[in-house]
């Protein structure tokens, strides 16, 4: 299998594993709509779990590059990012294919701790926060760290509602709750 046929079958199991599920998303399902034999998809990964954790990666790549870049585009200044922060989640939420996060669901699936799948959800999760939290230091956050953690669950809250609600208006209001917290952290 060719590097751009291994992506494929990765972009294959990302797109069903958002779609239906870790647990409820089968090799064989994967293989028919990847249109590959088992033996090609074991050539490159020894089981379902280094798919997933492949995909896992994939999406951690891709989402952290677009977010990123989606802020910054939206706000030149640090506060202005820390708030352009939830204009981003909700055109997420507004996207027909908006499916929740997949970190977290993967989470809510491979929900011990230690187990490599819910570890590299909590990974990602850290380098969002670690951004929040940069953004919060250049903005003279005078706790970024707090700061970043405040953000980061109203950022997740957002999400969580959006997904189980089918609204955006959660990203909106949270936005609101940030203004909140960044005059309380001394950033005006």
């Amino acid at each position: 299998m060719t590097a751009s046929r291994r992506d494929h079958l990765v972009d294959t199991a990302l797109s069903l594993f958002n779609r239906d599920g870790f647990h409820a998303t089968g090799i064989d399902k994967i293989l028919a709509e990847a249109g590959v034999a088992k033996m090609t998809l074991y050539n490159h990964f020894r089981s379902k779990e280094d798919l997933i954790a492949a995909a896992l990666r994939r999406r951690d790549e891709e989402l952290r590059d677009w977010f990123v870049a989606e802020v910054e585009r939206r706000a030149k200044d640090p506060r202005g990012r820390l708030l352009a922060i939830f204009d981003v989640l909700d055109d997420w939420f507004s996207e027909p294919d908006f499916e929740g996060c997949l970190f977290l669901n993967a989470c809510g699936e491979y929900h011990t701790q230690t187990h490599p799948i819910h570890r590299l959800c909590a990974e990602h999760k850290a380098e969002v926060h670690g951004y929040v939290r940069r953004l919060a230091k250049a903005a003279g956050a005078e706790k970024p760290g707090r700061l970043a953690k405040q953000l980061g669950l109203l950022m997740e809250g957002a999400t969580v509602m959006a997904h189980a609600a089918g609204d955006t208006s959660p990203a909106r209001q949270a936005k609101r709750a940030a203004e909140v917290l960044l005059k309380a952290a001394g950033i005006s």
